[in-house]
């Protein structure tokens, strides 16, 4: 029977059958990628540290399918390219006009091996932040950031390897302790300020979350993901109505390692502003994220001195 009925359909659909699976493959995992499990190697997290990229294989099954002249795998790309669109289309349509009131932030991993912090800073200023905020900074480099901002940033405070420079006065600074249990003692790379802007506070959190590393055995995230669940605590304790979160989270808003986060903080609303690694950026891991306001557009810089792309966004309060 079923011979019978797909030899009447003509030849456009007979042919190119694998590669409509592949389509229909492609479009679940894009629409549906935590049904890929993590409990082997986190591969949940490493596909979705990745997933605008599955739109490549769109563009190649597309290709493919024009080369066979497979009207079937055609109307089947129809299912990955609508989960594409509708998981990232709105993040390539054009960036809203700036507000009046809207704070302007930059984020960077400035990198501990920097061998040019002063020119990081000056390009990081070019930007005109209200507020910067930077990772692994090392105590040789620090007098040279804070001479070479200080005309810009009369406000700034540091935490162990994290600093936040502002426009605004700084109050209720501390250090934030989200060091995972089997690091070591001394181990901090997060902050938590109030900036006070014009209309009332904003409790601002600077964070370097654990770095994860990609291996025969998959994705090593475990310390990532304990890290963004002590962080994502703290910021649900924080009285302050309006947060801003800044920091080099070493995972995508897709990743389900950064739930504790985005489960409750939104993320920008244009912008893919892939930002490493430098030379060639194929993820943005260095977020901006807020609650009772809105991260309107995010963008990268130019590249400094860092392995990472500096990234500024706008964020109108609520």
């Amino acid at each position: 029977m079923y011979s019978a009925l797909t030899a009447a359909l003509p030849g456009c659909f007979r042919r190119g059958r694998v590669l409509a699976v592949l389509a229909v493959l492609t479009g679940g995992l894009l629409r549906f990628p935590r049904a890929v499990p993590n409990r082997v190697g986190r591969l949940g997290s490493l596909l979705e540290a990745f997933l605008p990229w599955l739109g490549l294989v769109v563009v190649v099954v597309s290709a493919l399918a024009l080369l066979r002249r497979s009207a079937l795998a055609l109307v089947a790309l129809m299912l990955p390219v609508a989960a594409w669109a509708h998981q990232f289309g709105g993040l390539l349509l054009p960036a809203p006009e700036p507000g009046f009131g809207d704070l302007v932030v930059v984020q960077h991993n400035v990198s501990d091996t920097n061998r040019e912090p002063a020119a990081t800073a000056r390009e990081l200023a070019r930007a005109e932040p209200d507020l910067l905020a930077l990772e692994e900074l090392v105590a040789e480099d620090l007098p040279v950031y804070e001479r070479t901002l200080a005309r810009d940033f009369p406000y700034h405070a540091v935490r162990g390897t994290v600093g936040l420079w502002s426009r605004y006065p700084l109050a209720e600074v501390r250090r934030l302790d989200i060091r995972p249990r089997a690091v070591q003692e001394g181990w901090s790379r997060a902050l938590r300020a109030e900036v006070r802007v014009p209309g009332g506070g904003v409790a601002v959190y600077v964070a370097h979350l654990p770095s994860v590393r990609v291996g025969a055995g998959g994705l090593a995230s475990s310390w990532r993901d304990e890290s963004a669940g002590l962080l994502g605590k703290a910021i649900g304790a924080e009285r302050q109505r309006r947060v801003v979160l800044l920091g080099d989270l070493n995972g995508t808003v897709d990743d389900r390692g950064l739930d504790p986060l985005t489960s409750q903080l939104g993320v920008a609303r244009r912008g893919f502003a892939f930002s490493f690694p430098a030379r060639f950026p194929v993820a943005r891991i260095d977020q901006v994220m807020a609650r009772s306001a809105t991260v309107r557009q995010i963008r990268t810089l130019p590249a400094t001195g860092s392995d990472h792309l500096p990234v500024a966004a706008r964020i109108r309060l609520g």
